[in-house]
């Protein structure tokens, strides 16, 4: 048997903000709450469970999105009309741009806690 991820934690100061940007970005829905969590299931089985820090800092973490060439543009428009700065390079230096690694595209951004969100229409490794 090979082991999956089949979901993840996602630290957030407002769990329900936090769960419609990524939604909305990636096009993807946030479903009914689940105990503490909001989750926003990923097209591969995997859930974002976001949850509220209500005693601690919020502390930045990276999540890499593999999505389908076609639907790029789409985040990035959707970026652009919600006023998100995209970045080429993880650390922020190159705004308005996207990379070309890998024969694919990709581009980052932050979500409304600064967790540094990437999407990537080739996979970095087979």
């Amino acid at each position: 048997m090979t082991a999956e991820l089949n979901h993840t934690v996602v630290h957030a100061t407002d769990k329900r903000l936090s769960a419609e940007f990524i939604a909305t970005i990636l096009g993807l829905e946030v479903a009914a709450p689940f105990g503490p969590f909001i989750p926003v299931a990923a097209g591969n089985r995997v859930t974002l469970d976001f949850y509220e820090n209500v005693d601690a800092p919020v502390v930045s973490q990276h999540y890499a999105f593999l999505v389908p060439d076609e639907e790029f543009d789409l985040m990035i428009a959707r970026l652009e009309a919600i006023g998100v700065t995209y970045y080429a390079d993880p650390g922020h230096t190159d705004p308005g741009h996207v990379n070309n690694l890998f024969g694919g595209r990709g581009a980052y951004f932050d979500d409304p806690d600064g967790h540094n969100m990437e999407i990537i229409t080739r996979p970095y490794s087979t």
